[in-house]
């Protein structure tokens, strides 16, 4: 099955790549592996949560927060690659939780992107990762996502 045909039945639709907040470019190609800047979990331009994972944001809207910048870092690394076909395989996922200091849950909210990657990709979605706590993300965001692919 492609990956087109996947994410069709997944129920899954590529946003449109997120512009940019300063002075960077979505994704740039170096040989073979695409890499994303960090990307934030937008919807039409518009953050779906903020604030700090235990606090303001609970883990499970983590989570959701997570997928949803993993899905923006895909469109940006498929814009890239001319077309998510192009993509052979997850490399490597790094994603930064915003969370206060006594909470230690960031490798299950970083599961919102990794599974994700899993189910479009299968075991091309396999990956190395980092999830990192981290006390601030741009625009107050919960999490960020940076991604490396194959191509």
């Amino acid at each position: 099955m492609s990956v087109a045909q996947r994410l069709t039945e997944l129920g899954i639709t590529l946003p449109p790549v997120a512009v940019p907040v300063a002075a960077y470019v979505p994704a740039t190609r170096s040989g073979n592996q695409i890499v994303t800047s960090g990307q934030l979990p937008t919807v039409n331009g518009s953050l779906v949560a903020t604030g700090k994972v235990g606090a303001e944001v609970t883990p499970e809207a983590a989570v959701d927060a997570a997928r949803t910048a993993a899905l923006n870092a895909l469109a940006a690394a498929a814009d890239v690659a001319g077309g998510v076909e192009a993509i052979k395989r997850i490399v490597k996922v790094v994603v930064f939780v915003a969370s206060t200091p006594d909470f230690t849950g960031q490798p299950a909210v970083a599961n919102g992107a990794s599974n994700l990657y899993g189910d479009i990709f299968g075991d091309a979605g396999a990956h190395a990762r980092s999830a990192v706590g981290v006390a601030v993300l741009p625009l107050d965001a919960p999490v960020e996502i940076e991604l490396t692919v194959e191509v």
